[in-house]
Parts: C-alpha cells; structure tokens; sequence
C-alpha cells in the first residue's frame, strides 16, 4: 500500500471554502476532536480499495491533523448517505462509498458515511411487514435530518435505492435546508446529488420448472379449468421478478384445491423460481415499480448526473470522482439548494410522472418531499398541474416484450437515448408546457440538457423495441384523482389500465365485495372457487341480477354463474382498514396480483382500499381513500351488495341509488348517507384498533396527515405555509 504524502487538493477547488458565518467545528472543540477518526477511519479503507486501480491518484496526506485544519478551515463536509446491505439496491454501497470518499478528499473535502435501514417492500408483502413500510419513509426522513444537521454536514452524496427511501432521504435534506433558511442559524444551505443503485436484471424461469408448470397447465384443463391454464401461461410470460411469484403463489395455490399438486411440490417450484429471480450483482428490480419510479423522479427534479441515471453495474471510481465533482460545483450557489431545486422542478416532475406511468406511490411521496420542504402542497396541487395540459404516454415498458427496466439501462449504456433528458425532449417536441429554465445538479436548465441533443431516441433504435417514444403511445396516461360522494380523494393509477379495460370500465356500475382486511381478500381471490363464491353471494338476489341483466343488455334468463363469467356482474372488491392511521398504509399488492392474474374477474372488477398499491400493480385498483376507514371515512361503511358507479372520464365513483337501480335507474345521491351503519362502522373501528396491536407502538403512524397531504408528521405539516408556486 503507498503511504500517504503531502496533501494535495484538486486545483478546480483548491479555494473552495462553505460560505456561512457559523462553523461547529470551530465554535464547538468537541467536533473538532470526536469526528477527524471518523474521516481518517474510512479514507483508510478507500485507500485500501483504491490502491491497485491504475489510475488512482492518491490521497496525499490524510492525518487527523491536516483532517483537523480542513474542518476548522470550513472545507465542504460531505455526507455520503449509504442504505442497508440487507437491501438488493445497496449491495454495492460500502465500495460505492468508499470510492466517493476519496474524490471529496481529493477535491479539499472531509467526507464522512451513514448508512440508514431500507425496508424491502417485496420482502415485507402479505405480512406485518408492510405496515412498517411508510412508517420506514417517516424515520429516514427523520433520520437522515438528525444525522445531518447533528454533525453539521453542508452537502449529501445519495445512494439512492429503492421504493420510499429515496423521497424519505430527499425529505429529510430538504427540512435541513429549510431549517438552515433561519437568519439566527448562519449557515449555508443544503446541496446534494443523488446517484440511483443500478438496476437489477431480471431472472428467468428454469426449464425444469416451466416443464413442472405445464404439466399442471395440461392437468388443469384436463380437469375443466381452462382459465388455470391461462392464467399460469400468462404469467410465464413476465420477466422473473418477485412480483411474479407472488402471482405464482396464488396460482399455485388454486392448483392445490383442484387437487392438481399437493403443497410440497407447489413449495418445491416456488424454491425454484424464487432461487432463479434475482441476479447476484443485485440492484433496483427492472419492473417500473415505486423503486424506479423513484429513480425517475430524482432524476426529473434535477438532482440526478446523467450519466449515473441509468446504470446497469457497480458505479466505477471515474464515474464516482465526476458526480462527486458535480457536487463541489454546486456549493455556495443557492439555486442549486434542495429547496431551490424542488420549487423549480417539482411541476416538470409531475408532468414526467404522468408521461412515464409511475407508480401511484409517487402521490403519497411527492407531497412528503415538498411539505418538508415547507411548501403548502397537496395531492391537488398535482392535479392542477395535470389538467393545466395533457400528458400523452410516451413510456412504452414492458415485463413481457423485453422493454423493462434493464433494456431501458441497456438502451441508454449504447447511447440510444439521453434518459431523463430524453424524456424532457420529446415532451418539448409535443408542445407540452415545462419549465425549461430550471436548474439541475449537472449546472446547466432543462432547455440546455435538451438542446445539446439532436434526437430524443437513435434512429438505430426501432421504435417498437424503445421504451421511451418520441410518439405518443396514447393520451391517457399517469394517475388520476377521482372523487365521490362517500369520499373525499382516491387515486387510480390508469397508466395501469389498458385502453380496452378504461373503455369498458368507464360508466360501469360494480356489485361490492367488502372485507375488512387484506387477509380475508386474499383467501377468496387466490381460490379455485372464487367465481362459484361470488355467484352465491346472498346479495345477488332475483331483483338485483335482474336490473345487471337490463342494465348490460344480458339475456332476461341468463343464469348468475354465466353471468360471473360473462361480466354481466362486475365486482369492486373494497379493502378497508388499512389506511396510514390504522394498519400503516400497506401495499395491496397481493390481493391485486391475484385479481390481475385471475382472467374471470380481472376483465370484469375493480379493486378499491384506504391502503396503497405497490408500483407494479396493473389493473384497475383505486387507493389512498380519503377519509380512511379508521377516521369515519365511508370506504369502511359499504357492505356487499353496495352499488358503486365509475365514470372514468369524469373522474367519479359515486355510491349508487340501489332503489332507484332496481327499478331500471341510476341515481346518484349528492352524499351517500350511512347513518343506520353507525353501529357496524363502530364495530369494525374496534376491530381495527384491534388488529392495530400487531404493530410495534413505536411505528404506529398516529399523528400524521391524511394522504391527500402526503401522510407526513403533523408537525411537518404545520411548518409547510409556503405557497407554490411562489
């Protein structure tokens, strides 16, 4: 190992010194003498590292004195912000850090490391798990806040992963920043740069198992269940992903009831494809889920280096040493602050999320990011945005054409597309309005990044195998708002929606199917019997199926299973109880896995709950209810046999007259009245806080808002009064 020499500081920042009045680290000795073995500590190891790389330059002289001088000098203190290696994102972080640790060295900087915990939100499905996922957002926020302005750090350098933890990363710079504003605190404010973990390449099923399949597939229509066959055909055709084994665990479980495999052998294939889903280099899984719908907001809001956008492996040291110096450029330019940033991009970045098809999560986090931030925000300042002016869907992804995330990383690693810039670029070309003004990390506006490329796409890439168009793919697109008359807001994502399924929901009147937590869904929708079930539902009574006859032109004497099979009943399976006050907020991705994979009901139902959805989630699925069940909120008041009407194109889903319905007419109350359901909505708000004992008291998500303001604390809340935009 060379021994360290002289110090020496890369001359573009050789006189880079924080600009603030306030140094800790002179004021207070404490600092000043707890911290300098941090520093030496891991530049010790990134020399380590470093020090057969070819062109590795050296660190100089790295002592706890010359450590000691630079932190009493006020030389930029950048935190490098690591997640947990029990997380796939981060599996590279620990050399990723180190690599970014010696360049701020190199650059006259004192580099110090945190790592934060990062919940797997595909790990944590269909068990207790989830209801600590947006608790997790909250606590890294916090977190990354108290480590930050604890040991005074001026910038951060983000390993930014997956699902929450980016936005809770952001959110918690940015109520540094924010903080820093105060005149009495004297200090500079926050800068920073994100860099995306890589994305990881999705598996394959092995051809052992996928024989294994089709022999129950040949069983299964042996048996009279054609649909068995298909469905399990179909998800063989997705990319191996831990989304589609969740939908091969419901699918195997309606194979076990038919009695075509027992439970050993159906755990014998799921062994096999979960040991075949994820490579080992690890990464941000390739479907465009919240993890890389994650990715692309960062990246749309400017805190992204291009060229760490996309990547597909380990980030290099030369790589590393660039975004680091992107940062140190930043520094003592104030409109390159995390606030600065945010209030100038946050409107293209609602334009991207819509034209890129991004998980609804999104919805939940963006206001987070703005209101620790302190802008008044809310999910309807999104919705202005949206309907100032279409957004055309320009994303063409894919899990089964070969058009995910990874051919996406692939795509832009040959230089076939500029990424995000890209993206910015065909929506200039279709006249939608941006903010082209507005700065990014790389120092330069949106306008300038889009005018220094001639193309959005390489015409040496096709357009059927890009998935960024420089054609619209259609003109819906994105997450809508919708209203009722039994709720305030809910989200549904119809980026999720194919054009046939939006057209043949839109207008429809749906039959509820009510259950009181996911558990009790998820028991029906991955049964063999689901569709007899629903047929004997009680509710369906010679009436009712008589007015859905008339209603969707059916035969007068077409019988209620045909009429399960035919869509002539449409179902809206309603999970309440699992709002962010009263189970955490969870993800129904599993009850809403098993619907999409179940042919019969998939075409015909519509999923609604106070919970979330993960980011993959197709279909038609309404969530983040508002009020949630748990707060009186009239999703926890339906039962089955409600009526509910979605009218997509106006954006409404409205509790139905069921009297006037029987009589062959849809009326829609201006409030749907639940008045005699006082006791049942009582009962089941006991059961709720029941049910809520299985969380840890310490993660309950209590004093918090409603999700129409982003489930942020209430004290966050009440500091966010700045308007936007200014």
């Amino acid at each position: 190992m060379n021994t360290p020499t002289n110090s020496v500081i890369n001359a573009e920042f050789a006189d880079l010194f924080v600009d603030e009045s306030s140094n800790p680290y002179r004021t207070c000795i404490q600092g000043l003498a707890n911290e300098p073995i941090t520093v030496h500590s891991l530049l010790k190891r990134a020399h380590v590292l470093l020090d057969d790389e070819a062109d590795f330059i050296g660190l100089g002289d790295y002592s706890q004195r010359t450590i000691v001088e630079r932190l009493a000098a006020n030389r930029p203190r950048i935190c490098i912000i690591q997640g947990s290696a029990d997380h796939p994102a981060h599996l590279f972080d620990l050399e990723h850090a180190l690599r970014a640790a010696a360049r701020v060295w190199q650059n006259g900087g004192v580099p110090f490391t945190f790592g934060i915990p990062v919940i797997c939100d595909g790990t944590a499905q269909s068990n207790i798990g989830q209801s600590y996922s947006m608790a997790s957002r909250n606590h890294t926020a916090m977190a990354v806040n108290i480590n930050f302005e604890g040991h005074s750090y001026h910038a951060a350098y983000v390993m930014s992963g997956c699902d929450k933890t980016p936005t809770g990363i952001l959110s918690g710079l940015a109520a540094a920043d924010r903080a820093r504003r105060q005149p009495e605190r004297g200090t500079a404010p926050v800068w920073a740069v994100f860099v995306p973990a890589h994305v990881l390449k999705g598996g394959s099923i092995p051809k052992s198992t996928r024989r294994k399949l089709q022999n129950i597939q040949d069983a299964a229509r042996a048996a009279g269940d054609p649909q068995l066959d298909i469905d399990i055909e179909e998800n063989c055709h997705y990319i191996l992903q831990c989304s589609s084994d969740e939908a091969f665990l419901g699918l195997l479980n309606r194979a076990i009831e038919r009695a075509l495999i027992d439970r050993a052998a159906a755990d014998v294939i799921l062994n096999e494809l979960a040991a075949a889903t994820c490579d080992e280099k690890g990464g941000i899984c390739a479907f465009n889920g919240s993890g890389n719908s994650s990715r692309t907001l960062v990246s749309a809001l400017g805190f992204v280096p291009a060229e760490s956008e996309l990547l597909i492996d380990e980030a290099p040291t030369a790589l590393v040493a660039r975004n680091v110096d992107q940062l140190f450029r930043l520094i003592n330019k104030p409109e390159y602050a995390v606030c600065d940033l945010l209030a100038r991009n946050y409107a293209n970045a609602i334009r991207i999320h819509n034209a890129t098809g991004s998980s609804s999560n999104l919805m939940l986090h963006m206001p987070c990011v703005m209101r620790h931030a302190g802008f008044d925000v809310s999910l309807f300042d999104y919705e202005k945005v949206r309907d100032a002016h279409p957004v055309p869907d320009v994303f063409a992804h894919s899990l089964t054409e070969n058009r995910d995330t990874f051919v996406l990383a692939q795509q832009a690693q040959a230089g076939l597309h500029h990424g995000m810039t890209s993206l910015y670029k065909v929506l200039k070309d279709l006249n939608v309005p941006m903010d082209w003004d507005a700065p990014t990390v790389a120092g330069k506006t949106w306008g300038q990044r889009v005018a220094e490329i001639d193309v959005a796409v390489s015409p040496k890439l096709p357009q059927e195998r890009s998935v960024i168009r420089i054609n619209p793919v259609r003109d819906i697109s994105g997450t809508d708002i919708m209203r009722g008359n039994f709720f305030s807001s809910c989200t549904l994502k119809v980026a999720g929606m194919s054009t046939d399924l939006y057209n043949r929901f839109n207008g429809r009147v749906f039959l509820v199917r009510y259950y009181e937590n996911e558990l009790e869904c998820n028991q029906e929708l991955r049964s063999s019997r689901l569709v007899d079930m629903l047929s004997r539902m009680p509710e369906l009574t010679s009436d009712v199926l008589a007015a859905f006859r008339t209603l969707n032109n059916a035969p007068a004497d077409e019988d209620v299973l045909t009429m399960v099979n035919r869509g002539t009943l449409a179902f809206a399976f309603v999970i309440a109880g699992q709002g962010p006050r009263a189970f955490g907020m969870p993800e129904m991705f599993a009850p809403s896995q098993y619907l999409r994979h179940h042919g019969v009901v998939e075409k015909t139902s519509i999923m609604i709950t106070d919970g979330r959805y993960s980011g993959v989630t197709k279909g038609a699925c309404v969530g983040h209810m508002v009020p949630e069940a748990f707060e009186g909120g009239g999703v926890g008041a339906l039962v089955n046999g409600d009526l509910l009407c979605v009218r997509l194109t106006e954006k409404r889903i409205d509790v139905v007259d069921k009297a006037a319905f029987l009589r062959g007419e849809i009326i829609l109350p201006e409030s749907a009245s639940f008045e005699e359901r006082r006791e049942l909505v009582a009962r089941r708000r006991a059961e709720i806080e029941r049910r809520q004992l299985q969380i840890a008291a310490c993660s309950i998500l209590d004093n918090v808002t409603n999700a129409e303001f982003g489930v942020v604390p209430l004290a966050v809340h009440r500091r966010a009064t700045i308007s936007w935009p200014g």
